[in-house]
Order: structure tokens, then sequence, then C-alpha cells
């Protein structure tokens, strides 16, 4: 039987965000040889793939929101514009065809690329007419402001796009770049990478303790089945996705240059990124608790980005005999915005500010010590760690990751904004209703079941079930 669908399928799945479960089902059809107990621990996460029936549908989109690209202005703009050439979707989606597209058109109307000032740029009668342009000033103000809200779209789009970009590197570090080589040339790698990228990608439970690991027994398993016959290929693919100090030590000198080498521009584009969106706002470093206005989602996909970045060029810097230069050019971590009913949730649970948190409030800011405008030594991310009790090693602020823990697998929950839901179509109806979304909640359709609310001690939501006895 040809395995390269299944693989290819696996391959795909490393650009979308597939249930754990699923990946696991289609990893037992190809892996081989495997033993009654390696086939016990991965059927046990394959059972609940939507393939086998027992879950027959889920709630959760199994693909990230991806930034939506300008296909409708462009379209429009050869309605109104005689030098616009139709785009393709594919063409719309990359912002620097669009951004030719759109200086084409700010040049027909003679209007400056990027400037928006609708007094000062535009053209009188007089000088359309020297320009050559016979159209009315109705219909030329018309076009001045279709194209001046395109160029904000398409800057707005190149945003969304590094947003996205940051989103993903957070979640699963580096999957979405592995190149086919490297992934098909160990099936035992291709198995582990496929199954610990969707394991990453999971959404985040609502909750005031810790999100459970991605590295799971069946991950555990699958990575050991690997390292019976490890080859090259399969650890530059490994490392893409785990980059910890035990995979990295593995890859040849050339591998590990190129890597660090990815590292470091990756760090330096959300380095840029930070800074700015750090100037544009006004959060709170000592508690970084939200608040209104504050664009968290963005910060947060990049603070992400950043760390999952930081932690595996740490781990290159120490592979490559480079640790000295970790002595003198340790920049910190970068802490995520927390919601303010979570806040208090971990206040209510008898916990306080993340210690994490005083630390990086203490610390100067990462990107300043990338750029090297200031100073940040190990030595001083030490000294700080101690005086908050934080072990800064054990916590990953001087050293990178290494020697991980297997967790028992757990199957994947139907969320609704992170609150965990018994039945996916019992998610669907909360979803449309709007629960747990922060805004106005319509009420459920006649035919949903009757609901029953789990809370804490605390009053928070834990979990949300289906109950024929009660309805709240």
């Amino acid at each position: 039987m040809d395995s390269t669908p299944v693989l290819q399928a696996l391959f795909d799945s490393l650009q979308a965000r597939p249930r754990p479960e699923d990946v696991a089902d289609l990893v037992l059809q190809l892996a081989k040889d495997l033993s009654l107990a390696e086939h016990a621990v991965l059927e046990r996460a394959a059972r609940g793939a939507l393939r086998r029936g027992l879950q027959e549908l889920t709630s959760m989109a199994e693909d990230f929101d991806r930034p939506v690209a300008p296909e409708r202005q462009a379209r429009k703009a050869v309605e109104l514009f005689q030098t616009a050439r139709a785009l393709s979707p594919a063409e719309c989606a990359d912002v620097e065809k669009v951004r030719v597209l759109v200086r084409q058109l700010a040049e027909e109307i003679h209007k400056t690329p990027g400037r928006s000032d609708f007094s000062e740029d535009r053209l009188s009668r007089k000088e359309r007419k020297a320009s050559g342009m016979e159209v009315s000033r109705r219909r030329y103000n018309k076009l001045f402001r279709f194209v001046c809200r395109f160029e904000r779209k398409v800057e707005r789009l190149a945003m969304e796009q590094r947003k996205y970009e940051a989103m993903r590197i957070a979640k699963s570090s580096l999957a979405t770049r592995i190149r086919w080589t490297d992934f098909a040339a160990s099936r035992e790698a291709a198995c582990f990478v496929a199954y610990f990228s969707a394991r990453c990608n999971r959404r985040s439970v609502f909750t005031s303790q810790s999100q459970d690991a991605p590295f799971d027994d069946v991950a555990r398993m699958l990575l050991t089945r690997f390292l019976r016959a490890p080859c090259r290929e399969g650890w530059l693919a490994i490392a893409h996705v785990m980059p910890d100090l035990d995979i990295v030590r593995h890859l040849d000198g050339a591998d590990r240059l190129a890597l660090f080498g990815t590292w470091t521009a990756v760090l330096g584009e959300l380095a840029r990124l930070l800074e700015r969106t750090w100037a544009r706002s006004q959060f709170n470093r000592a508690t970084m608790v939200v608040s209104r206005g504050d664009d968290s989602s963005t910060w947060n996909a990049l603070a992400g980005a950043w760390n999952a970045s930081r932690q595996g060029w740490l781990a290159l810097v120490h592979a490559l005999g480079m640790a000295d230069v970790a002595e003198q050019l340790c920049f910190g971590k970068v802490m995520r915005l927390m919601a303010a009913d979570v806040a208090a949730w971990h206040r209510a649970d008898g916990g306080g500010l993340e210690p994490d948190t005083l630390v990086w409030a203490a610390l100067p800011a990462p990107w300043e010590v990338f750029s090297g405008k200031v100073s940040c030594t190990r030595a001083q991310v030490v000294a700080v760690c101690r005086a908050h009790g934080v072990d800064p090693e054990a916590k990953h602020w001087t050293f990178p990751r290494h020697g991980r823990r297997a967790v028992p697998f757990k199957p994947t929950p139907e969320l609704v904004h992170g609150v965990v839901v018994s039945h996916p179509e019992l998610a669907s109806m909360l979803r449309k209703a709007g629960w747990f979304s922060g805004k106005d909640v319509e009420p459920l359709p006649e035919d949903a079941p009757a609901v029953r609310v789990e809370r804490d001690a605390a009053g928070s939501v834990r979990v949300v079930h289906a109950d024929d006895k009660a309805r709240d």
C-alpha cells in the first residue's frame, strides 16, 4: 500500500490546526512495526478521531484564522482604474504584489504614495487638466479616497500577516517552515513532528492553572521510535518544532548555524514589532493586566513568538559552544497580557502575581537589549530572578529548555472562548449565542439541551454540560 498520501496529509497538517486525535489516527496508518504497547498508546489517542465516528463532529475550526486578503478591493480597482490589472486570490494574499498595484493606482491619479492628506495632496482642477486627467472633481475625489483606503488596508494586511506568523511560531515554533524533503526523509520523525505540532497548536483552556503540556506519552513514544534509527533530516525536522537543547545538539554544524541564523532573524523582526507595539500602548508593565483599549491579541501573539524564538536561539547558542555570548547578551522573556477576570481568578485561588512578571518588569526591555541600546548580562538576570524567588535555570531565563517530562494524554476538549463544553453540538449553540464572549448573549434555540454550568469555589466557570434535569 502506498503510504505517500498519508505522509502528505501529515505534512499538510503542519500548516493547519487539526485535533491531535485525528493526527494520531493518520500516524497509526503510517507507522510500521508497532509493538503491542506502542499500538495501545497510539490507539488511546486515535480512538477519538473524527474518522472513527465515536465523535462525529467538532465545533472547533481546524485551521488558524488567516488574514483576509483584499480581494474585493482588488476587483473594485479594476472597475475604477485604467491601469489596474486583475489579481488572483494568491496574488491578493501577497502584500508586495498588492503594494505594486496600489502604487500604480496612485501614479494614475498623480497621488503621492503613502500620503493620505486629502487637502494637501489632492490635485486642483487646473493641475488635473495639466496632467492629462480629464475627470470630474467628484470622480477624482472618489478615486483619491479609494486609493487612501486601499493603502491603509494593505498596511493592515501586512501587520496581520506578521501577527499570524508570530502566532504560529508561538504555538509550534518553526513547524510551518519544515521542508518536505526533511519531513519525508524519516517516517518516524514525520510521525512525531506532526503529532507534537498538533498538540502544540491546541487552543488554550480558560483556567487559573498552567496549560496541559504538549509533550505527552504519545509524543514520547513516537520520539523514542525515531531515536532507534535517527537521521540528519529527521533531527532537523524535529528541531524546527521542538528546539530543545537535547534536540539541537544532534544537528550537524551546518544545520546548527542555519537554524541559529533563522532564529536570530526571527528575533530581530519580533523585536521591531514589539517595540512598535509597546510604543503605541499604555500597558502596565508591573502587572500586565489588560485595560480597555489594549491590543492584547497582537501583543500576546508577539510575546509568545518572542519567548519561543528566544528558547530556540538560546538552545542553538549553547549547542554551538557560544555560551559566552549568552553571558553578555541575555535578553529576557516577554510577558503576555492577562485578562482582568483571570487575574482575579488567580487571586481567588490563593495565588498572587506570577513571579516571572516581576522579573520581566525589573529587567531592561528585551527588544532594547537585542538591538544593543541597553546592556543585560546573565549575571543581571540571575540577580533579578533570585531577588524575586525565581530559579533562573528551571524557569528558562538563563538556560534553554531540555529533558522534557511527558504528561498523560488527555482528549482534546471542545471549547467556547476557552471554556470547556461537554459536547460539540452544545458548544456550537453556545458560541452562536455569544456565551463567554463578553458580548450580549442571545437565547438558546428551543431544541437546545438543558445546560448545567460547573463552577469553582470562586464562581468561575469550569465546564458546561448538557443536562436533562437543569437549565442555567
